[in-house]
C-alpha cells in the first residue's frame, strides 16, 4: 500500500520525512495509519518533477597543452 508520511520515520532500509511517499505491506501500512504516522497516498497523485539543475557561469577547464609554468 502506498503511504504518505505525516511524520518522520527511519529504519534500516529507509529514512522518510513528512510528505514522503513509500510502499509498505498492508499489515505494516495499517499499523502506521492507526498510529497517525502516515495516511493513504492518492493513487492518481503524481509527485512534482524536480527540474534538472543547470550550471551557470564559466566552465572550469584545464588546458590540454600543460601550461603549468614549466618549460
Amino acid at each position: 500500500m502506498l503511504l504518505k508520511m505525516t511524520v518522520g520515520l527511519s529504519g534500516p532500509e529507509f529514512n522518510l520525512a513528512p510528505g514522503d511517499e513509500r510502499e509498505f505491506d498492508d499489515a505494516q501500512a495499517e499499523r502506521l495509519i492507526e498510529a497517525g504516522f502516515a495516511e493513504k497516498a492518492e493513487a492518481d497523485e503524481v509527485p512534482a518533477a524536480v527540474p534538472a539543475k543547470t550550471k551557470k557561469g564559466k566552465a572550469n577547464v584545464v588546458s590540454g597543452e600543460g601550461d603549468a609554468g614549466s618549460e
